[in-house]
Protein backbone atom coordinates (compact mmCIF):
# COMPACT_ATOMS: atom_id res chain seq x y z
CA UNK A 1 0.00 0.00 0.00
CA UNK A 2 1.18 3.24 -0.71
CA UNK A 3 2.24 5.60 1.53
CA UNK A 4 0.67 8.96 2.36
CA UNK A 5 3.59 10.83 0.51
CA UNK A 6 3.54 8.39 -2.17
CA UNK A 7 -0.44 9.48 -2.44
CA UNK A 8 0.61 13.20 -2.42
CA UNK A 9 3.01 12.50 -5.04
CA UNK A 10 0.92 10.92 -7.43
CA UNK A 11 -1.87 13.66 -6.76
CA UNK A 12 -4.30 11.67 -5.43
CA UNK A 13 -4.01 13.67 -1.86
CA UNK A 14 -3.99 17.47 -2.48
CA UNK A 15 -0.85 19.23 -1.27
CA UNK A 16 1.13 22.77 -1.14
CA UNK A 17 3.70 21.58 -3.12
CA UNK A 18 6.74 23.97 -3.50
CA UNK A 19 8.76 22.01 -5.89
CA UNK A 20 9.73 18.87 -7.45
CA UNK A 21 11.91 16.97 -10.10
CA UNK A 22 12.22 13.92 -11.95
CA UNK A 23 13.01 12.08 -8.54
CA UNK A 24 12.23 14.67 -5.27
CA UNK A 25 9.06 16.17 -3.99
CA UNK A 26 8.76 19.29 -1.39
CA UNK A 27 5.58 20.51 -0.07
CA UNK A 28 4.09 22.11 2.79
CA UNK A 29 3.40 20.23 6.15
CA UNK A 30 -0.05 20.57 6.61
CA UNK A 31 0.57 20.83 10.71
CA UNK A 32 4.07 22.52 10.91
CA UNK A 33 6.18 23.12 13.52
CA UNK A 34 6.87 26.51 12.40
CA UNK A 35 5.49 28.44 9.53
CA UNK A 36 6.85 27.65 6.64
CA UNK A 37 7.89 24.01 7.49
CA UNK A 38 8.35 21.88 4.06
CA UNK A 39 8.94 17.83 3.76
CA UNK A 40 11.10 17.08 1.19
CA UNK A 41 10.74 13.34 -0.33
CA UNK A 42 12.35 10.85 -2.49
CA UNK A 43 9.72 10.00 -5.34
CA UNK A 44 10.99 6.67 -5.51
CA UNK A 45 9.28 5.57 -1.72
CA UNK A 46 11.71 4.09 0.70
CA UNK A 47 10.81 3.54 4.16
CA UNK A 48 14.26 4.64 5.79
CA UNK A 49 16.19 7.29 4.84
CA UNK A 50 19.42 5.45 5.51
CA UNK A 51 18.22 2.55 3.16
CA UNK A 52 18.60 5.02 0.54
CA UNK A 53 21.47 4.27 -1.96
CA UNK A 54 24.36 6.38 -1.54
CA UNK A 55 23.75 8.49 -4.73
CA UNK A 56 19.76 8.83 -4.10
CA UNK A 57 20.66 10.25 -0.20
CA UNK A 58 23.07 13.08 -1.91
CA UNK A 59 20.93 13.87 -4.51
CA UNK A 60 17.99 14.17 -1.86
CA UNK A 61 19.93 16.04 0.42
CA UNK A 62 21.45 18.18 -2.46
CA UNK A 63 17.98 18.99 -3.61
CA UNK A 64 17.05 19.66 0.01
CA UNK A 65 19.62 22.04 0.29
CA UNK A 66 18.27 23.97 -2.68
CA UNK A 67 14.83 24.25 -1.39
CA UNK A 68 16.08 25.32 2.32
CA UNK A 69 18.05 28.18 0.34
CA UNK A 70 14.87 29.18 -1.28
CA UNK A 71 13.27 28.85 2.25
CA UNK A 72 14.98 31.31 4.12
CA UNK A 73 14.70 34.31 1.33
CA UNK A 74 10.71 33.88 1.68
CA UNK A 75 10.02 33.26 5.65
CA UNK A 76 11.53 35.67 8.13
CA UNK A 77 14.37 33.06 10.22
CA UNK A 78 17.66 33.12 11.28
CA UNK A 79 18.08 29.60 10.31
CA UNK A 80 16.50 26.41 8.56
CA UNK A 81 16.36 23.84 10.76
CA UNK A 82 16.44 20.47 9.66
CA UNK A 83 15.30 17.33 11.12
CA UNK A 84 15.15 13.64 10.29
CA UNK A 85 12.65 11.62 12.29
CA UNK A 86 11.46 9.01 10.17
CA UNK A 87 8.36 7.40 12.58
CA UNK A 88 5.32 8.64 11.28
CA UNK A 89 5.35 8.26 8.24
CA UNK A 90 6.98 5.41 6.60
CA UNK A 91 8.58 7.06 3.43
CA UNK A 92 12.00 8.68 3.51
CA UNK A 93 11.94 12.53 4.30
CA UNK A 94 13.42 15.80 5.62
CA UNK A 95 11.90 18.33 7.58
CA UNK A 96 13.10 21.94 6.73
CA UNK A 97 12.08 24.33 9.58
CA UNK A 98 12.37 27.77 9.68
CA UNK A 99 13.82 28.73 13.04
CA UNK A 100 15.03 31.66 14.90
CA UNK A 101 16.19 29.85 17.95
CA UNK A 102 16.27 26.28 19.14
CA UNK A 103 13.39 26.39 20.58
CA UNK A 104 11.24 26.55 17.43
CA UNK A 105 11.96 22.85 16.57
CA UNK A 106 9.55 21.74 18.39
CA UNK A 107 7.82 18.62 17.37
CA UNK A 108 5.06 18.33 20.27
CA UNK A 109 3.74 21.89 19.34
CA UNK A 110 1.95 21.87 15.73
CA UNK A 111 -0.08 24.64 14.50
CA UNK A 112 -2.94 25.24 11.39
CA UNK A 113 -3.15 27.69 9.05
CA UNK A 114 -6.02 28.76 6.85
CA UNK A 115 -5.80 27.52 3.40
CA UNK A 116 -5.41 31.04 2.08
CA UNK A 117 -2.63 31.75 4.36
CA UNK A 118 -1.05 28.68 3.31
CA UNK A 119 -1.34 29.05 -0.28
CA UNK A 120 0.24 32.54 0.00
CA UNK A 121 2.80 31.24 2.08
CA UNK A 122 3.45 28.65 -0.96
CA UNK A 123 3.80 31.01 -3.93
CA UNK A 124 6.10 32.96 -1.96
CA UNK A 125 8.47 29.72 -0.99
CA UNK A 126 7.55 28.54 -4.02
CA UNK A 127 8.86 31.42 -6.21
CA UNK A 128 11.83 31.64 -4.34
CA UNK A 129 13.04 27.91 -4.73
CA UNK A 130 12.36 28.25 -8.90
CA UNK A 131 15.11 30.41 -8.71
CA UNK A 132 17.46 27.97 -6.73
CA UNK A 133 16.58 24.73 -8.98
Amino acid sequence: MPSIFSRIIAGEIPCYKIAEDDRHFAFLDINPVNKGHVLVVPKHEVSYIFDLSDEEYQSLTLFAKRVAEGLKEAVECKRIGVAVIGLEVPHAHIHLIPISKEGDMNFGDKHTYPAEEMEELRDAIAAKVAAKL
